[in-house]
């Protein structure tokens, strides 16, 4: 078993009038109340919302703003009571305790939910990407912000696919493959399912490779920006396995009980999440595996001209992704290897075969192989002033069942 802590990046106190409310989020060893912490006045939140500038927001929602799409938040919970996501979470389930998935102790879901489905009819708060897309809440993070079996995540991730998920953000993770997980991805794009996952921040600094299930095959892999938008993020882990950046810093978050700063691929995952969301809005028949193909033929090329292992295919492009000419494809261009036999990966019947053939053969270099430690490490988030948050995930069996090309 291995321990690390997440400190927090919190709004200046400075920046508001008011603070939130104390609130304690939980008991046992490792964890903290939370704390008083400044935040802004929810008229200021929207303006301090750089992200949606940088993403050209206003423009894409003339597109599409998400309505008709399901998207799966499996985290620490989603506080559905939240006046920024009020008529915008549906009954989920809590893999923790019993439950609709609602409750959210930590803090983590609520702000990723918020940053993809912040309501929009009004002028004040977090307003997420795809205001119109709905939350389905699938909760595997408990007091601490851990999960401590892999198995939890996958069984989770085969309930929101089963219960009407499009899209699912998995911004956790660790540095040891779970066949278990492994297999539920592949359900999730059997049933044509799109999903995101953050690439993992570099503490303690020995880990060095993206994250699980970012590093799986077909996943959107997502590393964190810096708010000039042209560098990582100090803390993003980025690889070969790398496919798009996104804002990863300085952004305002809903939380229980008011607001928050964040930083971390936690939370830059799901601008990509709300982007396929959009995607899926405007084309509601279309293949996840064009939706992928979609957002990493339209991303804004940083780094190294192509793909590169620090931006993957570059920033997110949602107002592109969504009026871009770009093809249909029949497999999703991210993962080259075969499916198992008697199954379809990303298919689609109306999809152009030739397409996916020639997106798949101009994509990058595959993902690294595993690694051979057991060392597991869930995800990390900035939370509230002087809070540590233990985070421990239990080393499973050594993977070997891989389905990476280069270890076949």
């Amino acid at each position: 078993m291995a321990a690390l802590a997440a400190l927090s990046s919190p709004i200046p106190a400075s920046a508001s009038t008011s603070a939130p409310a104390t609130r304690t989020s939980g008991t046992g060893a490792g964890v903290a109340a939370f704390g008083t912490v400044g935040g802004p006045t929810t008229d200021r939140i929207r303006s301090q919302q750089w992200q949606l500038r940088a993403l050209h927001a206003t423009e894409a929602w003339r597109q599409a703003d998400g309505s008709g799409v399901t998207v799966a938040v499996i985290d620490s919970g989603v506080d559905g009571s939240h006046p920024d996501l009020a008529g915008q979470v549906l009954p989920g389930k809590d893999f923790v305790r019993s439950g609709d998935g609602q409750r959210d102790e930590v803090g983590h879901g609520t702000t990723v939910a918020g940053l993809i489905a912040g309501r929009g009819d009004d002028s004040t708060g977090v307003l997420g990407l795809a205001p119109g897309a709905k939350i389905l809440p699938v909760r595997v993070l408990d007091s601490r912000n851990r999960y401590d079996d892999a198995r939890v995540v996958a069984n989770a991730l085969r309930w929101a696919v089963d219960h009407g998920a499009e899209v699912v953000n998995l911004s956790l993770g660790g540095s040891v493959a779970s066949p278990e997980l492994a297999d539920a991805i592949d359900y999730a794009f059997e049933k044509d399912v799109v999903v995101v996952a953050c690439t993992g921040n570099e503490s303690p600094p020995d880990v060095a490779e993206v994250w699980y299930p970012a590093r799986e095959p077909g996943v959107l892999a997502v590393t964190g920006l810096a708010r000039d938008g042209d560098t990582l993020w100090p803390g993003s882990l980025s690889g070969p396995a790398t496919v798009l950046a996104a804002p990863g810093t300085d952004l305002v978050g809903a939380r229980p009980d008011g607001y928050w700063t964040v930083e971390g691929t936690s939370f830059a995952a799901p601008l990509v999440t709300a982007a396929a969301a959009l995607v899926r809005s405007k084309w509601p028949a279309m293949s996840a595996a064009t939706v992928v193909n979609r957002l990493i033929r339209s991303a804004g090329d940083l780094g190294d001209p192509g793909r590169d292992t620090a931006y993957g295919f570059g920033l997110v492009d949602p107002l592109r992704a969504l009026t871009d000419d770009i093809p249909d494809v029949a497999v999703n261009p991210l993962d080259t290897t075969p499916p198992p036999p008697g199954k379809a990966r990303f298919a689609r019947a109306n999809a152009s075969p030739e397409a996916a053939v020639s997106q798949a053969a101009s994509s990058s270099a595959a993902p690294p192989p595993p690694p051979t430690g057991t060392l597991h490490r869930p995800a990390l988030a900035s939370l509230p002033a002087g809070i540590a948050v233990v985070l421990v995930l239990v080393g499973g069996a050594a993977a070997t069942l891989r389905r990476f090309a280069s270890s076949a």
